[in-house]
């Protein structure tokens, strides 16, 4: 069975007893997550040759970026259909908040970075991404949403994990490099757990979802993988603002 995406696409309905609906998720965005894995800002992060100053741009980004994410997911879980649902997304929406955000400003204010030219602002990826996130959880139903913020979630965990084995040696050498502590944050069992509960809740959100709304969160997760990939290629090949 075909239904028509909101983006003009044909895509298949979920319809398949033992199919994953996030499974049809991933596999629609195989050729953008390639594109992740193939960033030289991921391959230079990985073998430790990234410039701290590149490094230093991409975790202001994401400490603007995991402000936005929290507030979307804080969003989510109000609109949650069920306590226990809610719950999961207000605490990951904690957790953006508080524990992440600890590790990022650790990271800009240890000293093991260069210093800020001055206050951070959001690239255009990062605002667009916050955007459309914040835009897609407030005014379109809740699976919608739910399949929205997935990407981040997911793609995090994947490229953590390939991180934490491409730069097995250069930890070994030196556990104290800047980078350490954000590899081994994104490999932690705890986040893949959650990357796990995640998944269930988007699957759950897919299997009580109309065909028309399953269509959308197709849409929604490929648009968020989108941006995942142009807020990774963006922090080494940065975009700047038209000069005002």
């Amino acid at each position: 069975m075909l239904t028509k995406g909101c983006f003009g696409m044909t895509v298949p309905a979920h319809d398949s007893p033992t199919e994953r609906f996030t499974d049809v998720l991933w596999d629609r965005t195989e050729v953008l997550r390639k594109a992740v894995d193939d960033l030289e800002f991921l391959r230079r992060l990985g073998d430790g040759t990234l410039e701290p100053e590149a490094f230093r741009f991409y975790i202001e980004q994401d400490a603007l970026y995991l402000a936005g994410y929290a507030k979307a997911l804080a969003l989510l879980a109000s609109k949650s259909p069920d306590a226990v649902t809610g719950a999961f997304w207000a605490t990951s929406s904690a957790t953006a908040a508080t524990e992440e955000s600890v590790l990022h400003r650790d990271l800009l204010t240890g000293g093991a970075l260069p210093p800020a030219d001055g206050p951070a602002t959001p690239s255009p990826a990062c605002l667009g991404y916050v955007s459309y996130l914040t835009a897609t959880v407030a005014t379109e139903p809740y699976p919608v949403g739910a399949a929205a913020v997935l990407p981040c979630f997911w793609i995090y965990a994947e490229v953590g994990r390939d991180l934490a084995a491409r730069a097995a040696d250069v930890l070994t050498a030196d556990p104290t490099h800047p980078y350490a502590r954000w590899v081994a944050t994104y490999d932690d069992p705890a986040f893949h757990e959650s990357v796990a509960r995640a998944r269930e809740l988007v699957d759950a959100a897919g299997a009580a979802a109309t065909d028309t709304e399953r269509a959308a969160m197709i849409d929604a997760f490929v648009v968020a993988t989108r941006y995942e990939l142009l807020f990774w290629a963006t922090a080494l090949d940065t975009q700047s603002w038209p000069a005002s």
